[in-house]
């Protein structure tokens, strides 16, 4: 290979690295706000796959449009082409690459699920030095509390419970900059437990509770969504989550304290009585909605 075609691929090279390391860093934008500690952590590692895939895309599409121009055969020419035999050192070449890369992409993979500790142990002080990393990015610094919230799924519904208050909710608070540590349970089928500002899902299963943790890092509004079909109105199990200050946070609870249980609204309850009063009812069967459920506080 000959100096000239050297520096040509190498300037080819640099080329893709650099369109893929700018489609990497574009990635960001591509999702919600990084909520929580852990988005931190995914993003970086969403990333760095986007660059990776990026540079393979653009590589190979190059080839492939760079043969399709320079070495196609002549409108009329039906000969075979040459009998050029395998070279060992190639096949050698495009093999490890691949599986080294593979290989390299699952470390990080699992180093960074592992960094992100959503099923770890409920001390703080043992999360991951990651972790402290991810709250530097933030300028915040790890906490030694947490919160502890019991969540139960039903079809079709989120109910949280606050033990230390005893308070029940359809929204679900969180002070920020502080361990979220929440025991996920579901009443009848699978439900997906689903934040997309916060990067974490987690499927919970009948008969049995799950312990989930993260980390709210900044204050707002977002969505937590069922993230599995669990029947007929499952796009309708959507709740509110709140992350706000400790103070903020202290004052909803003795707030939510202080008021009587009452029958929250529910919007798969309300669309399956609004169907039942109808004389033409739809052919199609569904599970009745579990009722509505009882809560000190809804928004």
């Amino acid at each position: 290979m000959n100096i000239k075609r050297i520096i040509t691929l190498g300037a080819i090279t640099l080329f893709l690295a650099g369109v893929s390391f700018w489609i990497g860093q574009l990635s960001y934008s591509w999702f919600p706000p990084q909520a929580s500690a852990e988005a931190i952590l995914y993003d970086d590692l969403f990333s760095l796959l986007t660059g990776i895939g990026t540079f393979i895309f653009l590589g190979v599409t190059l080839a492939v449009f760079y043969n399709i121009i320079f070495y196609q055969a002549g409108r009329y020419n039906t000969s075979d082409g040459p009998p050029i035999e395998g070279n060992i050192k190639l096949e050698i070449i495009w093999t490890a690459i691949p599986l080294l890369l593979v290989i390299a992409i699952a470390v990080i993979s699992y180093q960074t699920y592992d960094q992100m500790d959503l099923h770890g142990p409920t001390e703080i002080a043992h999360l991951p030095q990651m972790m402290d990393a991810a709250y530097a990015d933030t300028g915040q610094s790890t906490v030694e509390s947490m919160t502890e919230i019991e969540v139960d799924s039903q079809q079709w519904a989120w109910i949280f419970r606050y033990p230390d208050q005893n308070v029940t909710s359809t929204e679900l608070h969180l002070p920020v900059n502080q361990r979220a540590h929440l025991k996920l349970r579901s009443k009848d089928v699978i439900h997906g437990f689903y934040i997309p500002a916060f990067r974490v899902k987690q499927d919970i299963i009948p008969a049995k509770t799950i312990d989930f943790e993260f980390t709210p890092i900044l204050e707002g509004n977002y969505r937590l969504r069922d993230s599995q079909y669990s029947g007929t109105y499952f796009a309708a199990m959507q709740a509110d989550v709140v992350v706000e200050s400790q103070a903020d946070y202290d004052r909803w609870l003795k707030k939510a304290a202080k008021q009587i249980p009452t029958l929250a609204p529910n919007q798969a309850a309300s669309e399956y009585a609004r169907r039942e009063q109808k004389s033409d009812s739809a052919g199609w069967k569904t599970v009745v909605p579990a009722p509505a459920p009882m809560v000190n506080y809804h928004p």
